[in-house]
């Protein structure tokens, strides 16, 4: 199964699994043709950050994040949040893809030519795509600002406005970037020949980045952190990332009954809304953990955790404490026939990233060094070859030892307070994915429409719930229900028989797709027939999205094993 905020990324990724890849192949897919279909959220010029697992017991994370220009410049006191000066750390996605590609050689048989993985992704740039809805949207509101930024009106803007929703759009220099990847290796966006054009191109718009800086680009291979939850072991990607915050919020939540409660009621999301707060008091202290010390063992230890528990009060709510960072991001993931698991995040931090697009490679590059702080004495002040603070987080629960469910949400700040909401649905009040996506959800703090530090919830959570939350002293701001504000989630469900149930967010255009496969193990075995008939539903299936693109789909199949 596979799952991600569009159709045809979604697809390709479910390509992969019908030619008999393995999940880390389909991520690979997915994330390329994420990459050209969803251009305002993430990019070639951008990070991601992977978890991955397997049911022989093997757990690990890949951080694809970008380093900070050997050669900063002065920025006056502060970091620009758009153009040149804020395209200030390198780009990893590409060489996560690499790395994917490598461990999946390694441990998990793929042998699927990466190549092959960047084919849809090609199509897609040369031939074109409908634009979808989120990118007419984004467009049409930074029209305004995007004016000034380097090549990015020409390609994004050709007719001086936001293509209409639904309007073909293609990306040639970028189908050529992809190509050259293709063709030469993904260590060619880093040392080969379109290297140097991105390096030149950068140096041009007056980027701090350097050939040498691009060559420094590595991800880092590291051990999840984790934490146990009512029968799982929840997996998060450690510092710089926010997985400690998800993690943390879980474990003061284990303190309380919530499955006496009812889901989405008030006394569910003020417990959801009181963790957040503690868990977000620590969140400030994250960094890179190669330049300042991470306290991970203390900020997740039971002592550590009861204390935070035990401070909620039931009947009242604690003043909003931490800052507002913004940022976007597209989650996917992928499990195939033999229990391999992928959850990603690929981002180029804000929405279209810091506006340059590089040269004449059509790839925009992202602006993740705006996360930084100029203040010298802060943990996450900006220096040379150092990694931001960042908010990407998927997330991978284990049951047993093997993968047994995959999550993640678009939305900075907004994520651990999401993926709260859908952990609680999954777990405590056994929800499906469909449903716990589209159960209302909250945002604490700012937004980019929305500067008051207030408690914005979806109106469908119902009038006595915005009563009785008001009256716990909850500083409310209703929203519309299914507003992209409250994330853009994905979640994959794999139960201990083999089912896998997988959504995506109703808020988004997103799709899961199922795929039946005859070699796979199970303890439930289906006719020849029913087999048949699931295989017969697929390629229909399949058709349908091609030239219908649903908005979203919860898909649902058992798998069998030949006769």
């Amino acid at each position: 199964m596979v799952t991600s905020p569009h159709a045809l990324a979604t697809e390709a990724g479910a390509a992969i699994l019908r030619a008999g890849g393995n999940a880390l192949e389909a991520a690979i897919a997915i994330g390329s043709a994420i990459a050209v279909v969803y251009p305002h959220f993430c990019g070639l010029g951008g990070d991601s950050v992977w978890i991955v697992a397997d049911r022989s017991g093997r757990k690990t994370c890949f951080l694809g994040i970008g380093q900070a220009a050997r050669k900063l410049p002065d920025f006056g006191g502060s970091i620009p949040l758009r153009g040149p000066l804020s395209a200030l750390t390198s780009a990893c996605a590409v060489d996560a893809w690499r790395h994917a590609h490598d461990y999946s050689a390694r441990h998990w048989g793929g042998k699927i030519d990466f190549s092959v993985l960047l084919a849809d992704a090609i199509r897609h740039a040369e031939e074109g795509f409908p634009v979808t809805r989120s990118q007419s949207f984004w467009l049409a509101f930074r029209q305004a600002e995007a004016a000034g930024w380097p090549g990015f009106a020409a390609l994004f803007m050709p007719d001086g406005a936001a293509p209409e929703a639904g309007s073909l759009f293609r990306q040639e220099n970028l189908a050529l970037s992809l190509s050259l990847i293709a063709r030469d290796g993904p260590r060619s966006f880093y040392e080969g020949a379109l290297g140097t054009r991105i390096a030149a191109g950068l140096q041009a718009a007056g980027s701090p980045l350097t050939s040498d800086d691009l060559k420094a680009t590595r991800t880092r291979e590291v051990a999840p952190v984790s934490l146990s939850y009512r029968g799982f072991e929840l997996l998060a990607p450690p510092p710089p990332t926010q997985g400690l915050s998800t993690l943390a919020i879980m474990g003061i939540l284990a303190h309380f009954n919530l499955a006496a409660q009812k889901a989405g009621s008030a006394d569910h999301l003020h417990l959801c809304v009181e963790a957040v707060k503690r868990a977000f008091l620590d969140r400030g202290g994250i960094a890179d953990p190669d330049v300042v010390p991470q306290p991970v063992e203390e900020w997740l230890s039971t002592q550590h955790l009861v204390q935070a528990a035990a401070s909620i009060d039931p009947a009242r709510a604690l003043e909003w404490p931490a800052p507002f960072r913004s940022g976007d991001t597209v989650f996917f993931a992928a499990t195939d026939a033999e229990g391999g698991s992928v959850s990603v995040l690929q981002s180029t931090y804000f929405d279209w990233g810091s506006g340059v697009v590089v040269g004449d490679t059509g790839i925009l590059w992202q602006n993740r060094g705006a996360a930084f702080s100029s203040d010298p004495k802060h943990v996450n002040a900006i220096a040379p070859g150092k990694r931001p603070f960042y908010t990407l987080n998927p997330g991978l629960g284990l049951r047993n030892g093997k993968p047994a469910l995959l999550y993640g949400t678009q939305g900075a700040d907004g994520q651990p307070q999401t993926l709260a909401m859908l952990l609680t649905r999954l777990i405590d009040f056994d929800e499906e994915p469909a449903a716990a996506l589209a159960g209302p959800r909250f945002l604490l703090g700012k937004t980019f429409s929305d500067s008051r530090d207030s408690l914005k919830l979806e109106n469908d959570a119902g009038e006595a719930v915005f009563a009785e939350l008001a009256a716990r002293g909850h500083a409310l701001s209703p929203i519309e229900a299914q507003s992209p504000l409250a994330g853009q989630a994905g979640v994959i469900a794999i139960d201990e028989d083999g089912m896998a149930t997988g959504a995506h967010d109703p808020r988004g255009g997103g799709l899961a797709i199922g795929i039946s496969s005859c070699g796979m193990r199970s303890r439930k075995k289906p006719s020849a027939n029913s087999c048949k008939f699931m295989r017969t539903a697929l390629s229909w299936h399949s058709r349908w999205i091609k030239w219908f693109l649903p908005h979203r789909l919860s898909a649902r199949f058992l798998a069998c094993r030949k006769r």
